[in-house]
């Protein structure tokens, strides 16, 4: 037992606008984090918006069955644009109420949103130590749709929000620099890690690649993620266009959904759209690719950049978050400079093009996050929450 998980258990409120049955990366990474302290014997307690009618019957062994015993669940309304996810309203005299009955040793707000920001204000009223986590880039993401005028106002909220805690969780050293730089203090860095039993190339399914379309001697190219304008899978789609002019037999496979998603269909009906995958059905899907490309520019880590690696998949995106940090350019993974389309679309090309290098790449892949377990980021998490309480 660490020196950690050896001390007294926390009592701890985490505040998330996004939690599972949803399905993103930062509800991932959130559970992730609450299921390894709860393993090192902390009672966590989650803040959330409802989610579905069910949140409203009695409580049940977590996200499948409704609120755990320990969760707070609190209205909320459906995210524009994501019919499928919620943010919360403004809740500060609830938040205030539940701690003053049951007061937490720290509170941890993961989203930004109007339930992170009433659950900042109460914590600090109470003198409860209060951190946070930036996870999603909303400034980057106003460009995307037609509101890039507001990038500027977004970014001054988003570090507004983070100088009202004591520390900010981010998950690269790039972000962190980026945020130190513009003045924010208590910067930490809390990577991600990836479950490598479960994302395994033995999960390869013949029988999933003939529904594809495509035999076990030809290209299956993956995209997993949301389909959504700030992915920038019109860059992937010119990729493969790319491709498929050299290889006409092979297929793109894109997993996930999004608002883009019937649009696309609609467009592009030679492709497979596999819809939203989740646990072996997901890495199954991974596993029966050959090459995974990730275009996307604003990602703040990119959680299936590892899961792809570790389903055995050469992995090609542009050098910034998680790419930037575990991809050593043409050893486990192919990166190019953020932005720049042509390098991207030549380098799909090559990839599909030369087979053993492609296969070289994708056996280190696996290799080099072999030891990202998620234990080790559940330990560092806990010691930021510790440091930040004895902060006073």
């Amino acid at each position: 037992m660490s020196s950690l998980s050896a001390r007294p258990p926390l009592d701890l409120a985490i505040v998330t606008e996004t939690y599972p049955p949803e399905v993103n990366g930062v509800a991932m990474t959130v559970s992730r984090l609450v299921a390894g302290l709860r393993d090192h014997g902390h009672r966590v307690r989650i803040v959330r918006p409802r989610q579905h009618a069910g949140d409203c019957a009695a409580p049940g062994d977590g996200p499948a069955g409704g609120p755990g015993p320990d969760d707070l669940t609190l209205p909320g309304m459906p995210l524009p644009g994501y019919a499928g996810l919620r943010f919360g309203l403004p809740a500060r005299r609830r938040l205030r109420a539940a701690w003053r009955a049951a007061r937490p040793d720290a509170v941890h707000v993961v989203t930004e949103g109007p339930l992170g920001w009433s659950a900042v204000a109460a914590a600090r009223e109470l003198g409860i130590p209060v951190t946070s986590g930036f996870h999603t880039n909303f400034d980057r993401y106003s460009r995307h749709y037609g509101v890039g005028w507001l990038q500027p106002t977004v970014a001054a909220y988003l570090r507004n929000f983070h100088r009202r805690t004591r520390a900010t969780l981010v998950p690269t050293e790039a972000l962190a620099a980026s945020l130190a730089g513009e003045g924010l203090d208590g910067v930490r860095v809390l990577g991600r890690g990836v479950d490598t039993v479960l994302f395994d190339p033995a999960r390869r399914r013949p029988e999933l690649r003939a529904a594809w379309g495509i035999s076990d001697d030809e290209l299956a190219v993956v995209h997993v993620g949301r389909l959504a304008a700030e992915k920038n899978i019109d860059l992937a789609l010119r990729a493969f266009a790319a491709i498929q002019a050299r290889h006409p037999r092979a297929r793109f496979v894109l997993v996930g959904d999004g608002p883009l998603r019937e649009r696309l269909q609609r467009r592009h009906p030679e492709h497979v759209f596999s819809g939203q995958r989740l646990g072996e059905d997901l890495a199954a899907h991974y596993a029966s690719g050959d090459l995974f490309l990730f275009p996307s520019l604003t990602e703040t880590f990119g959680n299936v950049t590892q899961e792809a690696m570790a389903s055995g998949l050469a992995v090609l995106a542009f050098r910034s978050a998680a790419a930037a940090e575990m991809i050593v350019d043409g050893e486990n993974g192919r990166t190019v400079p953020p932005g720049n389309d042509e390098a991207f679309i030549a380098a799909a090309v090559q990839l599909a093009r030369e087979d053993d290098i492609r296969c070289r790449i994708a056996a280190r892949a696996r290799q080099s996050v072999l030891e990202r377990g998620w234990d080790a980021v559940s330990l560092r998490f806990e010691a930021v929450l510790r440091e930040a309480i004895a902060a006073g």
